[in-house]
């Protein structure tokens, strides 16, 4: 009996032992499976909430809250001016950007195309209640201004509604022709009556072009257009250069030089007059003054 009692002691103390064994490498390898984990998370890129259109949209259509949705998107890789959140308080300081104010019901509208999931951004859509248009791209305590263009003077069929150009003005100064850079950089709203900036290449040469400027822009606009011809150079997307004043005129294009005026004093001429036969004659004789 003794014989056996003591067998089992022994089978049940390597029963213990491989078990403490068996508990050790489980929780060796739980801690490192839990270490790896808190290390993953740790160097995982911090995700925020972007608001996303779930349908297409073209420019004009309308959408509402029901048309968004909420999406986790890496921190620092969404544009400038989207959304977090599809609604959201009014005035609540740090709260997250949202597309509609609670209480809301007006939609807005899209100013240019969208593809599902694609993030909204502020400057692409209206206000609420707002459709497309003009007046939606106007910026703040701007005004619009429209320009008479054609194919040599409105940059052939290249524009569209978001470019930049530069705006130059030709015609008669005094007695010369001069052509002169008037202004820089205006942001186009409008071509022809579209606003849209989706246009295709195929779009027919425009009439006119609307652009976005100041009240004392409009005024010398006006007065540029009804003395002068205006042409619109399209500035570059990543152009940076600061254009400083620009003017020529026909003769420096040309390198005529203005004439000299020599003015030559007429020989000074001496006569004596006699009468001979009844008749007056002049006779030339050498000036002693």
């Amino acid at each position: 009996m003794r014989m056996i009692f003591g067998l089992v002691l022994v089978l049940g103390i390597g029963l213990a032992g491989f078990a403490v064994y068996m508990a050790q490498d489980y929780i060796e390898q739980a801690q490192s499976e839990r270490d790896y984990l808190l290390q993953t998370q740790a160097n995982a890129p911090q995700l925020i909430d972007v608001v996303v259109s779930k349908k297409p949209l073209k420019y004009g259509d309308r959408f509402t809250m029901a048309d968004l949705e909420v999406i986790k998107v890496q921190l620092g890789k969404t544009p400038a001016g989207a959304y977090q959140a599809v609604t959201g308080p009014q005035g609540v300081e740090n709260a997250p950007r949202a597309v509609f104010f609670e209480g809301e019901t007006r939609p807005r509208a899209a100013l240019r195309s969208f593809e599902p999931y694609e993030p909204l951004m502020d400057s692409k859509i209206t206000a609420p209640g707002v459709d497309a248009g003009i007046m939606a791209s106007l910026a703040p305590n701007m005004r619009a201004f429209t320009i008479n263009v054609d194919v040599a003077s409105g940059v052939s069929g290249f524009l569209r509604p978001g470019d930049r150009v530069d705006v130059y003005w030709s015609g008669a100064s005094g007695e010369t022709q001069v052509a002169k850079l008037i202004d820089t950089n205006l942001k186009l709203i409008a071509i022809d009556q579209s606003a849209d900036a989706d246009r295709t290449a195929e779009t027919m040469i425009a009439r006119t072009v609307t652009a976005e400027v100041t009240p004392q822009q409009v005024a010398a606009l006006t007065l540029a257009q009804s003395t002068g011809k205006l042409t619109l150079s399209l500035v570059g997307a990543s152009d940076t250069t600061v254009v400083g004043a620009i003017e020529i005129n026909r003769d420096s294009l040309l390198g005529i030089k203005a004439a000299e005026v020599i003015q030559v004093e007429a020989a000074k001429v001496c006569t004596v007059r006699t009468r001979k036969a009844g008749e007056m004659m002049e006779t030339e004789i050498p000036c002693t003054n």
